[in-house]
């Protein structure tokens, strides 16, 4: 069988041609080498999400205490009207943030979620949490190696967590 009809190529042979420049392409390409280093390198906070209190677990998240910020800006709902799906975003204005982190006081579970900021990232995060009952709400941001936090009382009207 032959692959050219006179002086013209077949599309059999222009497929084969251009597959084998794509792969040959392809194979100069560093495939998922840097982000498995950069997830190896990124230790999930187990400990933390186990401690029952929230001061347990900044301590032992951060190792460190947060002072109150209005570079801080926490949005949730006075009054949450099912406790199993709670909007919250955070923003804020400052500079080189590393980590924004969520805290539910009264949850089996006081960390709700940890969020690492990329170099270059615009620091604002929004989820959606699931909380027990009528609680403290706290967002710390770390920053240039400081902890900044924001506070809201969230009630809650119909529990999330078993309740």
């Amino acid at each position: 069988m032959t692959t050219t009809t006179g002086p013209h190529p077949t599309r059999r042979l222009i497929l084969q041609g251009a597959a084998s420049v794509a792969l040959l392409g392809l194979g100069n390409l560093p495939f998922g080498a840097a982000p498995a280093r950069a997830a190896a390198n990124d230790k999930y906070p187990e400990e933390a999400f186990r401690q029952k209190s929230e001061a347990d677990a900044i301590k032992v998240l951060y190792g460190k205490t947060a002072e109150p910020s209005d570079k801080v800006k926490l949005d949730a709902p006075e009054i949450a009207e099912n406790g199993g799906v709670v909007p919250i975003s955070v923003t804020t204005t400052l500079d080189k943030v590393t980590s924004i982190s969520f805290f539910v006081a009264e949850n089996p579970f006081a960390l709700a979620a940890s969020y690492k900021i990329p170099d270059g990232t615009i620091p604002a995060v929004a989820n959606r949490l699931k909380m027990a009952r009528t609680t403290k709400l706290v967002a710390i941001v770390e920053a240039d190696g400081k902890l900044y936090s924001a506070t809201k009382e969230v009630k809650v009207t119909v529990g999330g967590c078993g309740g």
